[in-house]
């Protein structure tokens, strides 16, 4: 298989780090393009990110001697790759009229921002529970008038703690969600070294992330209709957001009420045989099991969870019955893969195999 050319916009931050780790060896995709701001532009990707290399692991050799482009020169990033991956660091409106003049060249654009979440015809995308979502690309593709460029996005990263297991519920109709939710630094971008005030410290604010953690869900779980997705109206969910001294791994403790009356035998049946498209297609980035359940008290952990699947599953725990709510569980997902880079990737294998994302 000829492998598809990515470039990676804003690929010297954080998540653009995690974008071009994950690609080095990636059956589908090679990274051909690096974009990011002016300051790196003309450099090779060894020489910008040298001292500023936040992951684990050395930089890919395949990349180290690609020299980055100025975020604003779309051609000559387009010119010479079939889709890209976005994760630019830039004021909202900005990323959203760069990320649209990306798309109407003709090149997809499938993106970690938060900026085009809510623009109504573009998808927003858990491959494994609203794929469906794809379709409203046709009606985007109008809008630009292209033939094959559109935008496509991730939600929120602390969102697929708790999400994935509302979705496995589906049936037994939660309609009230209680949720906080307990945020690594590197959801801000950050180490231990870049923000040494978080460490034995917790910080119970996180701008915008509260609004994003109640809404986004429901525009997940809607429905297209007139070339837009509406956002469901069920379940109502409350919110609070606290960043912890952890690097990896957003934990929620998330209470739930159910219009139907669930065991907790179905409840734990449901999210250990939940799955969907990206399992069945056996995308190369999708969980073999999206969804894991752990009987153990003090599950799930971030030392002993974060990695379940790749980082690409959720766990879940502690699953018990309550006193106001009818039942409340822990949920753990890993923030940088499964919450922004590996989420968008497994997204844009998505995309690749329902043809929306096509050699140039």
């Amino acid at each position: 298989m000829e492998k598809f050319r990515v470039g990676v916009l804003g690929g010297t931050g954080m998540v653009g780090q995690r974008f071009i780790q994950i690609l080095e060896n990636h059956p589908w995709f090679e990274v051909k393009e690096i974009a990011a701001s002016a300051r790196s532009a003309g450099k090779t990707y060894g020489e910008a990110v040298e001292g500023r290399w936040k992951l684990d692991g050395e930089v890919p050799s395949s990349v180290k001697d690609i020299v980055i482009r100025d975020i604003n020169d779309i051609k000559g990033v387009t010119d010479n790759v079939d889709f890209v991956l976005s994760a630019v660091n830039m004021p909202k409106e900005e990323i959203r009229k760069i990320e649209e003049a990306y798309a109407k060249t003709e090149t997809p654009v499938v993106s970690n921002n938060s900026a085009h979440r809510w623009t109504p015809d573009v998808p927003m995308i858990i491959p494994e529970i609203n794929p469906e979502h794809a379709k409203v690309i046709e009606y985007q593709k109008k809008r630009l008038g292209t033939q094959r460029g559109f935008i496509a996005v991730k939600p929120n990263c602390s969102i697929q703690s708790y999400t994935p297991a509302l979705a496995a519920w589906k049936q037994f109709e939660p309609y009230e969600v209680v949720a906080t939710t307990y945020q690594a630094i590197s959801g801000a971008g950050k180490t231990f070294k870049d923000w040494p005030e978080m460490v034995g410290n917790v910080i119970p604010y996180i701008s915008g992330e509260e609004e994003k953690s109640e809404k986004e869900p429901l525009r997940i779980f809607g429905h297209i209709e007139d070339g837009v997705i509406v956002p469901a109206t069920s379940p109502v969910i409350t919110c609070q957001c606290i960043r912890i001294p952890v690097l990896y791994g957003h934990t929620a403790a998330v209470f739930v009420k159910f219009r139907k009356n669930p065991t907790k035998d179905e409840l734990v049946a449901a999210l250990r045989s939940f799955s969907g498209v990206p399992q069945e297609l056996h995308l190369p980035s999708a969980p073999e099991h999206f969804i894991q359940y752990l009987e153990e008290d003090d599950r799930p952990q971030i030392t002993k969870d974060v990695y379940y699947e790749n980082g690409m599953g959720v766990s879940i725990g502690r699953l018990r019955e309550d006193t106001v709510y009818d039942w409340k569980f822990v949920g753990l997902s890993h923030n940088t893969l499964r919450g922004a880079a590996g989420g968008a990737v497994e997204c844009a294998e998505l995309l690749t195999a329902q043809n929306y994302i096509q050699h140039k």
